[in-house]
């Protein structure tokens, strides 16, 4: 599953799920081999306590900061085409 993001050692990706348990936009956040589904919302679907919640915090502010992005993201692939890489923190 390619990255649409990289920064401070955090991986963000996402990819086309079909009849998958998360219905729910999101994305997926991996830390050091450690992996938490996260919806747009903030809600996490999945891995909750597995990164840290210093990097949690970051994670959060970048998908604030790009919440319209995700949601393009989303919608392109949704639709079967390919998605764009968004700018990491800074």
């Amino acid at each position: 599953m390619p990255a649409i993001c990289v920064f401070y050692g955090i991986i963000i990706r996402m990819y086309r799920e079909k009849n998958t348990q998360h219905n729910k936009p999101h994305i997926h956040a991996e830390y050091q081999g450690e992996e938490t589904v996260i919806a747009f919302d903030g809600e996490i679907l999945a891995g909750e306590g597995n990164i840290p919640k210093n990097k949690m915090k970051l994670i959060d502010a970048w998908m604030e900061i790009h919440k319209e992005d995700l949601y393009a993201n989303w919608q392109l692939l949704s639709e079967g085409l390919n998605f764009f890489k968004i700018e990491p923190l800074r």
